[in-house]
């Protein structure tokens, strides 16, 4: 039966073991994603079979699909163990096309199935990011040529000790302008942010900024999702700046996704001004969730 405890960083180990043998493009099957966001979400974590599989399980008792390789409806019966012992009815979040079609197929007419369009992936090929080619993604070239004009000074670097304190504070800055305070779901974010920066060492995580007269004014930062795609956790730019979330965007993955194929930038949350962007920049593929529930 799953056991669930609170997630530390020295669980990444044993999670990135399981993780090496998934090809789901999803967000949610990522350490970095829960250990971030432990705090905001309640996220807990228990292995299943023997270690061949792991999940997650949020303060309202929701849990994300088994991730690993093997018996699936071996590891899918944990679970359901610890909701009958502890009275729970089940329920999974953002499960994948596959992950419904799996459940569906084990236990048909048992759940009821909700699309959760807010919780949809947008991946993107990582040539096309890191080339803006073609008529259709001339809008970005152009605000970055804008910047480029403004700011012939630009440069690149990778976040490192040496200027990851100063990031921070530009990412603080960030945050005082988007309101931060008085927004709730900024104010999550921010939180989940923190944690990246604190753990940035311990998560291998990968960052670049970008400096314009010299001022860190946009970065982003990131990790492996699975063997062809980089998954992108953050991007800040001050958006009085134009074309700084362009160009830290394309120049991020020229110097950060080398060797994978696709970049998926996590989903909207269903800000329509962050869906409008993320559509602009013409996705491979959105990746489908939905929520499921026992009948």
């Amino acid at each position: 039966m799953a056991e669930f405890k609170e997630i530390q960083i020295e669980d990444k180990a044993w999670v990135d073991k399981i993780l090496e043998t998934q090809a789901e493009l999803s967000l949610e099957n990522n350490f970095t994603t829960a250990f971030i966001w432990r705090n905001i979400f309640g996220i807990t974590i228990s292995s299943l079979q023997g270690g061949k599989f792991y999940t997650t399980k949020t303060k309202d008792n929701s849990f994300m699909f088994p991730c690993g390789e093997g018996d699936i409806k071996s590891a899918l019966e944990e679970i359901f163990d610890y909701c009958e012992e502890n009275n729970i009815k089940p329920k999974f979040y953002s499960l994948t096309k596959k992950n419904k079609e799996i459940l569906e197929s084990f236990y048909p007419d048992k759940f009821s199935y909700k699309e959760n369009r807010d919780g949809s992936d947008y991946v993107y090929e990582k040539e096309k990011l890191a080339t803006l080619s073609g008529k259709k993604l001339s809008a970005k070239r152009n605000h970055i040529n804008r910047f480029v004009e403004a700011y012939p000074d630009w440069e690149y670097e990778e976040i490192n000790e040496s200027n990851i304190d100063e990031v921070f504070l530009m990412n603080q800055k960030w945050c005082e302008m988007a309101g931060c305070e008085k927004e709730e779901g900024i104010k999550d974010e921010s939180c989940a942010v923190k944690e990246a920066f604190a753990h940035f060492e311990e998560l291998k995580l990968s960052g670049g900024l970008i400096r314009a007269n010299g001022e860190v004014v946009a970065y982003s930062m990131g990790d492996k999702l699975s063997h062809d795609t980089f998954l992108v956790h953050i991007e800040k730019a001050f958006p009085d700046i134009q074309g700084a979330y362009p160009i830290i965007n394309r120049e991020f993955v020229i110097h950060n996704c080398e060797g994978f194929d696709f970049v998926n930038r996590e989903d909207d949350a269903g800000d329509e001004g962050l869906r409008k962007a993320k559509l602009s920049y013409r996705p491979y593929e959105i990746i489908e969730k939905w929520i499921a529930e026992s009948k």
